[in-house]
C-alpha cells in the first residue's frame, strides 16, 4: 500500500488522496456496499481477525473498528455541519481511539450493528439534503473548511482505504 498522506499534519493532501479513491463514484452508492464488505471481510479473516500484521498496525477488526467510530464522528459533524453557521469540527487521532478504546476487543457482531444503523442514518439524511445543505460548511481543527459535500465524500474514500487496509492485514497475517 502506498504511504498516506498524515490527516493532520498533510490535511489538504489526506483530502486529495481519499477523493481520488472515490474518483467519479456516487459517494451514496460507495457507502451502501461498506457494510457488506467488511461484514464478507470480517467472517473471511476467522482466527486471524484480531491480528496484526505488525506492530504499530491494525487488524482486520481494528480497521472496522476506525471505520465505525469515524461513522459516529461524521453522523456529529454532518448535523453540525447543517444545523449551525460554520461550526468548529475538532479532529481526533485514530491511533488513540484505537488503542485506548481497546478496538480489538469489540464483538465483530455487535459493531456491525452500531455501524449499519448509524451509516443509514446517515445515508438517509443525504439523500434529503438540500443543494444549499450540501454546500454548508465547517471549520475542521487541523483542514480548514469543510462543506457538508466534500465530508460525504470524504467518508466513502476513507471506507474504500481502510477496507483495502483490512484486506492487506489479512493477506499479510496469512502470510500471504
Amino acid at each position: 500500500m502506498s504511504q498516506v498522506p498524515d490527516p493532520v499534519r498533510e490535511g489538504k493532501a489526506y483530502q486529495e488522496h481519499l477523493i481520488g479513491l472515490l474518483g467519479d463514484d456516487d459517494p451514496a452508492e460507495v457507502q451502501k456496499g461498506t457494510a457488506d464488505a467488511f461484514a464478507f471481510l470480517i467472517a473471511d479473516a476467522g482466527a486471524h481477525l484480531r491480528e496484526r500484521p505488525e506492530p504499530g498496525e491494525w487488524s482486520v477488526l481494528e480497521c472496522f473498528g476506525h471505520v465505525a467510530d469515524a461513522e459516529i464522528v461524521y453522523a456529529g459533524r454532518y448535523r453540525w455541519i447543517v444545523a449551525h453557521d460554520e461550526p468548529p469540527l475538532i479532529g481526533y487521532d485514530q491511533d488513540l481511539w484505537v488503542d485506548n478504546l481497546h478496538v480489538n476487543e469489540y464483538d465483530p457482531q455487535a459493531l456491525m450493528e452500531r455501524f449499519r444503523i448509524l451509516r443509514k442514518a446517515n445515508l438517509e439524511m443525504w439523500a434529503r439534503s438540500t443543494r444549499e445543505e450540501r454546500e454548508k460548511i465547517g471549520q475542521h481543527a487541523e483542514r480548514g473548511p469543510e462543506s457538508y459535500d466534500l465530508s460525504f465524500r470524504l467518508i466513502a474514500g476513507h471506507d474504500r482505504f481502510h477496507l483495502e487496509q483490512a484486506r492487506g492485514a489479512l493477506a499479510s497475517v496469512r502470510g500471504y
